[in-house]
């Protein structure tokens, strides 16, 4: 199954409403983009059920912070000393605001500047930014008011993509970063200025302290020693071939350096590829790996790969990673960028261990195990711009089974979800930090659309446990509605697996909190799924969007801020049957019901 094949059938993007000037949205569900009439029916929500009552209620351990631990601090450019001017909020899909981190960035003019503080201890910087389609341009660089022989290159080449063969399709993917050794040290407190070339929207910056580069580990095989051009003018393919092959069972070095990789490697396997540190160690390769199954460990360390793929073709293995690593393998201290995909991983994969990378401007998934994962763990990964699902199981001709995605950093996919559970027995998403979905997007996605068989449902026990979601949810533009923040979607079948969400907080969610759904319109049942404990602090429209037949249980949801109801209870089709709520105490800020099921509520 191709990735095309995957997203044609649920992405797409056309204009969405900002907050400020919110319109009503016709009460309809698409399944793909084939419109399904509605009239829908109004039932009662929060009536505990006779044999239901409340729980009692337990004091809450305090919450630890979600996501990962990060190397470096960031610092909107809102909250930057600027002749700019701020942009946003928004949530129109399609503007550069949008899909900036808080929604809000800064636009400068040609000549002007924006000064950031340093909040730590620093001496590289990566600034997130828009440029003009077809421009090029630099960022100078001023430290304490002293210029600095650092520059920051800009340029359009890896934004403003385009998804045709999607329903209503907006060009997005507008933003790109870019990063630069300072090549002196910051403390907090010191300044560093950016004046633009050209006209140029600053989003973000983030300060780093990067460690010297590492030396190479004893008895390791340099690829330099098998003719590696280190200055990346000459393809240093084969010498890369040559020394896998002659380190098998140890250890490939990749010092210091940039390195062309013009075809895939493959054969990987019983070794590990180490660099010396991703800000030094840096392949110049738009497809890494490529294979479709490997014996294992296969250990990826601590260097760069970055792409030049500017499009999203679907029938290009673009990845850093694509196909198998085999079992007990591992990935960790990459620096992921301008590819299609950074890992997507089919074949055998089992007890494979991905962690502490940055996966950044990815055309499509961050990663994507696409079935037979077994007992995979993704953790302590940064991803920030990914034009499709930034982390996503799919239980395509076998199921992912026992595997985790556990405190993980999420930052402004432009197409999809922040995390996406499509099918698969006992998954665990805990502890995860997703922020500023857009077009398609909700933060959270546990579904049953399957795209394509054979396709194994949701089996066994969800948990989705501590998950901070901030500015979560969107406009779906094949339905023509919002999703929220947390979606639970039967959209090919009914959900029978235990769900189990707990302890999540909801911030400044655009639209609904939690969306309990059945998305390709059939009315499949939501059932199993047990709600206990979640913050919600402010939601545009509603706590709850009830969408489909089913039960779920609730209890512990705290929520203010409010912006039309508590709930909106409007099965799908019409005579599909009933959604109830069984409360099993502890709410409180959400007692009122969307009673007007031909009009969504406008999101305030």
């Amino acid at each position: 199954m191709r990735a095309s094949e995957k997203r044609t059938a649920v992405s797409g993007d056309m204009p969405m409403t900002t907050l400020a000037t919110p319109r009503p949205v016709p009460r309809r569900l698409l399944p793909l983009a084939v419109a399904v009439a509605a009239a829908a029916t109004t039932a009662a929500l929060l009536a505990p059920t006779a044999s239901a009552a409340p729980r009692p209620v337990a004091p809450r351990p305090a919450a630890t912070a979600a996501g990962a631990s990060l190397p470096f601090t960031s610092v909107e450019a809102e909250d930057a000393e600027s002749a700019g001017s701020v942009i946003g909020p928004d949530y129109t899909q399609g503007t550069v605001a949008s899909e900036s981190s808080g929604r809000r960035a800064v636009r400068l003019g040609a000549g002007q500047s924006i000064t950031f503080t340093a909040p730590a201890a620093a001496n590289a910087l990566t600034v997130a930014y828009n440029i003009a389609d077809g421009r090029t341009g630099d960022l100078a660089i001023a430290v304490n008011g002293q210029a600095s022989d650092a520059k920051l290159a800009l340029t359009s080449k890896y934004s403003y993509v385009d998804t045709p063969w999607i329903v209503g399709a907006t060009t997005h993917h507008l933003l790109d970063n870019a990063r630069v050794l300072l090549g002196q040290d910051l403390a907090a407190g010191d300044t560093v200025t950016l004046t633009a070339s050209t006209e140029v929207t600053v989003d973000v910056a983030d300060f780093e302290h990067v460690a010297p580069a590492a030396t190479q580990p004893a008895g390791a095989e340099s690829v330099v020693d098998h003719g590696a051009d280190p200055s990346g003018r000459d393809d240093s393919t084969q010498a890369f071939r040559e020394a896998i092959a002659a380190a098998k069972g140890g250890t490939v070095w990749i010092p210091p350096g940039d390195y062309a990789v013009n075809s895939a490697l493959s054969g990987v396997e019983d070794v590990t590829l180490q660099g010396a540190g991703s800000w030094y160690s840096v392949v110049h390769s738009s497809s890494f790996i490529n294979q479709s199954n490997a014996a294992g460990g296969a250990h990826l360390k601590d260097f760069a790969v970055i792409g030049e793929v500017t499009e999203r073709n679907d029938s290009s293995p673009d990845n850093f990673v694509n196909g198998s690593l085999g079992p007990g393998s591992s990935v960790s201290g990459m620096w992921l960028q301008h590819l299609k995909v950074g890992l997507w991983l089919t074949g055998n994969n089992d007890d494979l261990v991905v962690e502490d990378n940055r996966i950044l401007d990815t055309t499509a998934d961050g990663l994507n195990l696409n079935g037979s994962a077994k007992n995979v763990t993704v953790r302590q990964n940064f991803l920030r711009n990914n034009g499709d699902d930034a982390l996503a199981m799919w239980s395509l001709n076998a199921p992912d089974t026992g595997s985790v995605f556990d405190s993980n950093t999420i930052s402004q996919p432009n197409l999809a979800n922040g995390i996406a559970i499509y099918g698969g027995t006992d998954i665990t998403v805990s502890n995860n930090l997703v922020s500023d979905t857009n077009a398609l997007g909700s933060g959270i996605a546990i579904s049953n659309q399957k795209f394509a068989d054979p396709f194994f449902p949701l089996a066994g026990t969800l948990t989705v446990s501590g998950n901070t979601l901030v500015r979560t949810g969107a406009i779906n533009p094949n339905w023509g509605h919002p999703m929220g923040a947390l979606r639970v979607d039967a959209y090919d079948s009914d959900i029978e697996a235990k769900v189990n969400i707990t302890d999540t907080t909801f911030t400044d969610s655009p639209y609904s909190a939690f969306e309990f759904v059945s998305g390709g319109g059939t009315g499949k049942a939501v059932r199993n799924v047990t709600v206990d404990g979640a913050t919600v602090d402010r939601a545009g429209t509603v706590v709850v969007q009830a969408e489909t037949p089913g039960q779920v249980a609730i209890g512990g949801v705290k929520a203010s801020g409010v912006g039309a109801a508590g709930t909106y209870n409007c099965p799908f089709p019409e005579g599909s049957g009933d959604f109830t709520l069984d409360d099993t105490g502890d709410n409180s800020g959400w007692d009122t019901t969307w009673d007007d099921c031909a009009t969504w509520p406008e999101p305030k």
